[in-house]
Parts: structure tokens; sequence; C-alpha cells
């Protein structure tokens, strides 16, 4: 069977998936990336006005990169062509493109040419495609889930336009699967099914932004399920562990299992309890929870628990936030593990949050302090001889320190522990105190 259908038959064709009977015809009919598709939108404008440029889709699996295409396959008055990279060759490419060119000067026709996995062409079959795209024979669609400004040919990247696809929220999956209950020519609309709400939050949570996953899931619990003596079909959220191969796990992300967690995760860092660190981290990877949300805690925790007692502990962190952003899951949980497991077993000291939090509580309440003029910066046009007068450069002076006034009132705010590298920062600081009597 083609990937694009050709009329209203093969919709309806019951022996096909359900995600392949399910694909979106119409703009109209496409749930989610609001941020591309919107009203409004550059890529929605384009293909309502059949003016669609050379794009590249990028995105994760079942997150709708095809269903654009085959959107635009139906809507358009061109000639499209659908080719996958993974068993195309470039007889393949210079084939559809003398084909191309023949439509053009005969017929006047474009041609579209969607590419799927662009990014398992060689260089050598990408650079096949570079004369077309650029003069215009042939329009390119590619489609991968890859990063295309790493997988792709720059300059097949510099004659496309980028669009990025996100990962669908369970509301968006909901809609999805909902829409799948009810119809009753590609659905199972004609059916009677009773979805549990469990259920249904299970395969949203679960399917991890895929659409094709979440369909796949409620058609074999619907097709392995018998109905009652109703004739009523159960799908509960047991059926839904089973469709979907996972557990469900009690955590709600807009609930009180959320916050739990997130907090006895955070906490567990604090106190220094690797295992229950670990524990809590894998629930919530477990549960679905968005790796980008836990990591940004561990960066919180790092520098408001960790602080300068162990200054690395924000650099594996940060680091760890930027590469579990860059690799997604399921690999995310190693470099999550790593920082979470550093910032758990690091000297603690909360010296620089309390520091910081003292500090704004004085420039909210108190009288704002002026700059001393001697740190000023002299200003050709402000006529004040004042300004830098009396300013000591500390790197002029043994040790790069010399006594001077750097607040008008004296302030204490930064007091550092006995403990780890800050100890250290103490000694330094009691030094430099002793000077400056």
């Amino acid at each position: 069977m083609d990937l694009f259908f050709t009329n209203e038959k093969e919709y309806k064709d019951q022996n096909a998936p359900l995600p392949y009977r399910m694909a979106p015809r119409t703009l109209n009919e496409i749930v989610g990336q609001e941020n591309i598709l919107g009203a409004g939108k550059l890529l929605r404008r384009l293909i309502e006005t059949d003016k669609v440029i050379s794009v590249i889709l990028f995105g994760p699996p079942g997150t709708g990169k095809t269903v654009i295409a085959r959107v635009i396959a139906n809507t358009t008055k061109g000639h499209f062509e659908w080719m996958n990279a993974s068993i195309a060759k470039v007889e393949d490419i210079r084939k559809v493109s003398l084909e191309a060119k023949d439509r053009i000067k005969h017929h006047k026709l474009k041609t579209i040419l969607f590419l799927d996995e662009i990014h398992r062409f060689n260089k050598l079959q990408q650079d096949a495609l570079l004369p077309d795209v650029e003069e215009g024979n042939l329009i390119l669609i590619g489609a991968t889930t890859e990063n295309p400004f790493f997988y792709v040919n720059s300059a097949l990247v510099s004659r496309s336009q980028i669009f990025e696809l996100k990962p669908l929220t369970p509301e968006d999956l909901k809609q999805i699967v909902k829409g799948a209950l009810e119809d009753n020519e590609r659905g199972f609309g004609k059916l009677k099914i009773k979805m549990e709400e469990e259920a249904l939050e299970h395969l949203a949570k679960l399917s991890d932004g895929d659409a094709r996953r979440a369909l796949s899931a409620l058609e074999l619990g619907i097709l392995s399920t018998p109905a009652d003596k109703k004739g009523i079909i159960n799908y509960t959220l047991k059926v839904a562990e089973e469709s979907i191969q996972k557990k469900a796990v009690v955590y709600d992300k807009k609930g009180d299992q959320h916050y739990d967690t997130i907090s006895a995760f955070i906490k567990s860092m604090r106190g220094s309890d690797p295992d229950a660190v670990l524990y809590y981290l894998a629930k919530m990877i477990y549960a679905g929870e968005d790796p980008r949300f836990i990591a940004r805690r561990i960066v919180i925790c790092a520098a408001e628990d960790v602080g300068n007692a162990d200054p690395l502990a924000l650099v594996v962190a940060n680091s760890a936030m930027q590469v579990a952003e860059f690799v997604g899951l399921p690999e995310a949980r190693i470099p999550l593990a790593q920082a979470a497991v550093y910032v758990a077993t690091a000297p603690k000291s909360n010296a620089a949050y309390l520091g910081i939090e003292k500090a704004i509580k004085d420039v909210e309440n108190e009288v704002t302090l002026a700059v001393p003029d001697h740190l000023k910066n002299p200003l050709p046009w402000v006529k004040d001889e004042k300004r830098g007068k009396g300013y000591k450069y500390a790197h002029d002076y043994k040790g790069g320190f010399v006594p001077q006034e750097y607040l008008p009132q004296k302030k204490k705010y930064y007091d550092p522990k006995d403990i780890g590298f800050e100890k250290k920062i103490r000694a330094r600081m009691e030094e430099l105190g002793n000077a400056n009597k």
C-alpha cells in the first residue's frame, strides 16, 4: 500500500493499522505543532496557498513529519513523489529529477519530493539533490529524527527552511485517542468501547509524545479485549498497561505525586542520600517526567545546597542538563544520574544562597546605597572630578588585594561554612579581613 492515499476508500480500509487509518488528511485534522502550523504561521500559509518551498522537518518519532507531507500531497496541485532514504539510491534521485524536469517543460507542473529519513543519505546522495533543489526543479521535503544541522549537508540545509516538531503533549495525545474512539469511518466509532480515564491518562503519558505509539496501543487493547455481556469493550488501566508494555506508577504531573516526588528528590540530594536520589529519579523517568525539568532541579540544587563547598557540582549539573537536552531519553537518564549522585555526595553549603536572599531583602526594604565615587567610571560628558578618583587597582598590590571601601555602609551577606572548598574560602576571607583592619 502506498504511503499517500488517493481516495477515501483507502482511508476506510479497516485492515490497515489504526495510526495509518487515522492519519490526518487536512491541516485542520492535525493535532499539536501549533508552533509551526498555528493560524498565520509560515508553514501553514505555505501549505494553504500551495507555495511550499524546500523544507526539512525534524523531530521525534510520531510527531507528525509524515503527516505534514501527506497533507501537502493531498492539497498540492503539483506532482508528489515519495522516497525513503534508507533504501533509495543515487539512480533513484536522478530518475525523479529527470521526470521533474520533463513535467516542468511539458506540463508546467512542479514536483515535490518527500524524502523520509533524509539523515540516512550519505554525502554523495545528498549532493546529488543539490543542483535540482537549487534550480527549483525539485521541491524537497526532508524528514528526520536527527538534528539536520549535524546530519544533513550544510548546503542542503542552507537551501531549505527548517521546521522543528515538538513531542506531542499528553493533552494532544488524549485528543487523538478520543478522536479514534469516536471516528465511525477510520476509527472505532461503531464499536461500544468504555475507556477508563486512568487508561487514557496512562496511554497519553507513556506514549512519550508519540501519536503512533498511542494509537497502536489503543488498537492492540481494543482488538485483544473481549466485549462483556452487554457488548461493551472495557478498556481499563490494566489493558492500557499491557498494550503499551509498561506498568503505571502513581504519578500525576499536575497533582500531589508530581510535587511530592520532586520534593523528595531534592531533599534527598540535599540530605546526601544517593540511593534515595536514584530511586526518585528512576520513578520520575519511568513515569514520563520531562528530563529537562529534572535537570533544572539538579542545577538549582547544585547552586543552592552545594554552592561553594564544591563549585564543580554546578559545572557537572549544568553539563548534564545540556547533554540530556542533546541526547534525549532513554540515554539522558545516565548523565542525569551522574549529576544527581554527584550533587548528593558533595559537601553542602547554602551560604551563597542565604547571602543573595539577605541582599535582595535589603535592596527591597532599605534605602538604596549609592555607589562610592571612587568606584564610578569617569565619563567625558559628566563634569565630576570625584568620579573614579582614589580608586586602587587591586593587581597593583601584593597578593592582588588592597583594603578599600566597596559599600558606603558595612554589610555582611556571605558567611562561608567551614566545609569543603568553602573552608578555604573562609580562611581566605579571614586573612583579607585581618589585612583590612
